[in-house]
């Protein structure tokens, strides 16, 4: 698998972490607006919890105009993410084919995503029109000026994939892909009338088969939705295809999402800071000493830098440099190391401030503040299972030449890294209480770790300021529209009544509801494995979570319960993308780690089924 940051699982990738690539030249002026874009909407929820919670005067407008930025961030954000080939896609299948085979298969997906844009550039433009009639309550414009932001971005990103066409594609190569699109669309026209009699059997067609062909070709997840739904709809059924952009756009807009590019900015933060390492060094000084310590310190530091940036990659970036060559040194073997790493940042995914969790809120409509505090248990049980495997690892390991720090240090380090260790239990705290939302305290950590971070931990010039603005607004876009094109899926999954027949199926498994948590257990490891937590979340919430809720299950214990599973698909090789870029981060050869991984992924298992049996590990800190 190619481990280029088109593949980072969560897209948070830190400016400074994986280096992008630099973006074309007449891009930059996006770049410029995405930029100011994020500034915006940063100035703007800080205004508003200012005037809320000092002045006691909230500003009605902000909400709106945020909305407004918000999406025109999204989609300029997901055109930089083509530029800088940023989006999530799946390239395993791609690297088993030669040289040859390899770049026909890219350009032929080159063409589909095209296609795709072309097709839906006149329904982007026909939803933005019929928006202009709708004035917004605040501020009191047209609607369309908002939801504009999808056509112009799909304008932007059709340019970009033509031009990346232009530039890798050989000439034989475009013209037979796009012969072979062209007769696949023929046939699909031709064969419409016995497509339609099929029913639910172009679920199996084209929601799964196309989706998985799409995969295969390494198109980006976000296009595979979009092409695969394009498709059902338009030769399965009569809706017209501004509903896909409708459902688009309900998929990137919510409100709870305005934390996503803030939460991916403070991991970007973070480590141009260097906090995260700050804390990385205090739990070695307490800990790097006893057996199995340097592993602790791994697992320990993994589920505090997680409270700050919220990204995995973010968190094994930061953790990995400062530990690994210390661990060496003591006998750790590397496939050893990037078993626990890997593992360990699976099992602080569910520690707050983590976007899947605010991405499984939103849309399932189970409350955050719940998610992040059953979260901090959940990872708890997990870090204990995975701190268990590791003691027994350990017992042959000889810690004879370590002595104990002098508390003169451990007092110095534990200062250091003081003004880090309080911004996750600030996030965790504020949310959890209710005293602020997500959104809200997403924008005062930024705040906080900026102005610590230049303080106290060294400063960030103005170029690398304006790096990670860009970033962000990449990574932001990759995420969203992800999210806006598995929402269209997710709508025409259930607009075909498949989910009252799987609900119906489930419902009557036998065992009750515990039968039904192995099954999503399985499911959503599965779907960890190949798409990753996000567009699985958006997916599949909608249909199982109220068979949960009809079984007695409790939304919380669900969440819990889907999201680890969904962690440990992701690292589980050969195909979970997590494993991959753990073990480029620690420079070991996935052949070497794989089987090493096996048990902690086994650790995990266990911990995710205590979890799943017992709904109170889940609920005990509600």
């Amino acid at each position: 698998m190619t481990l280029a940051t088109d593949e980072v699982h969560e897209f948070v990738v830190p400016a400074e972490t994986l280096e992008a690539k630099p973006g074309s030249n007449w891009m930059r002026p996006i770049e410029v607006i995405s930029a100011i874009l994020l500034l915006s909407i940063i100035g703007m929820l800080l205004a508003g919890v200012v005037s809320r919670y000092i002045f006691s005067r909230p500003i009605v407008w902000i909400d709106e105009a945020s909305s407004i930025a918000f999406l025109w961030l999204a989609m300029l954000g997901t055109a930089i993410a083509i530029d800088r080939s940023e989006h999530l896609r799946l390239t395993v299948f791609l690297n088993t084919l030669g040289e040859r085979k390899r770049e026909f298969a890219e350009t032929f997906g080159l063409i589909l995503m095209a296609a795709f844009l072309l097709v839906m550039l006149p329904a982007a433009y026909e939803y933005a029109l019929g928006e202009m009639d709708i004035t917004s309550s605040a501020l009191n414009i047209p609607v369309g000026y908002r939801v504009s932001a999808i056509a112009i971005g799909m304008v932007l990103m059709l340019c970009l994939v033509v031009t990346q066409l232009f530039k890798t594609a050989k000439l034989r190569d475009f013209i037979i892909a796009a012969a072979i699109a062209i007769v696949i669309v023929a046939a699909l026209w031709f064969l419409t009338p016995v497509l339609k009699s099929f029913g639910n059997a172009n679920i199996l067609i084209f929601l799964v088969g196309a989706t998985a062909i799409c995969l295969a070709l390494g198109v980006p997840i976000a296009f595979c939705f979009g092409i695969s739904t394009l498709l059902f709809l338009g030769f399965t059924t009569t809706m017209p295809l501004v509903v896909v952009v409708s459902r688009m756009d309900e998929g990137m807009s919510s409100l709870i999402l305005l934390s996503v590019p803030v939460f991916v900015l403070l991991g970007c933060i973070l480590d141009a800071t260097g906090m995260g390492k700050a804390i990385v060094d205090f739990l070695a000084s307490m800990l790097g000493h006893v057996k199995a310590g340097m592993s602790y310190v791994l697992l320990g530091s993994l589920f505090l830098v997680s409270g700050i940036s919220g990204s995995k990659v973010s968190d094994m970036a930061t953790v990995a440099p400062a530990l690994f060559p210390e661990m060496k040194r003591r006998g750790h073997k590397p496939k050893e190391m990037i078993a626990l790493l890997a593992t360990g940042a699976a099992m602080a995914d569910t520690v707050p401030p983590s976007i899947v969790l605010i991405v499984l809120g939103s849309v399932a409509g189970v409350s955050i503040a719940a998610l992040f505090t059953s979260g901090f248990a959940i990872a708890m049980v997990l870090l204990i299972a995975l701190a268990i495997l590791a003691r027994i690892k350990a017992s042959r390991e000889n810690v004879d030449g370590f002595r104990r720090p002098s508390l003169k240090l451990i007092g110095k380090t534990a200062l250091v890294a003081a003004p880090a260790l309080v911004l996750p239990f600030i996030i965790r705290s504020a949310v959890a209480s209710g005293a602020a939302t997500a959104t809200e305290v997403s924008t005062i950590a930024v705040l906080y770790a900026f102005i610590i971070g230049v303080v106290l931990y060294g400063g960030i010039g103005l170029p690398r300021i304006y790096r990670m603005l860009v970033e962000t607004a990449a990574m932001s876009g990759a995420i969203l529209l992800i999210l806006g094109t598995a929402a269209a899926m997710a709508w025409a999954l259930t607009q075909t009544g498949f989910a009252f027949q799987l609900r119906d199926m489930l419902s009557g498994l036998p065992g009750g509801w515990f039968t039904f948590m192995l099954v999503s257990i399985v499911l959503f490891m599965l779907l960890g494995c190949v798409l990753e937590g996000l567009p699985a979340i958006v997916l599949l919430a909608p249909i199982m979570f109220p068979i949960a809720h009809a079984m007695g299950i409790n939304d919380i214990h669900y969440s819990m319960v889907i999201v680890t599973a969904m962690n440990i698909g992701l690292m589980a090789p050969p195909i979970g993308v997590g494993f991959y870029i753990a073990c480029k981060i620690g420079n070991v050869s996935p052949d070497e780690a794989m089987g090493a991984i096996w048990p902690y992924i086994g650790a995990m298992i266990l911990g995710l089924l205590a979890i799943a049996a017992v709904p109170w590990f889940s609920t005990a800190l509600l």
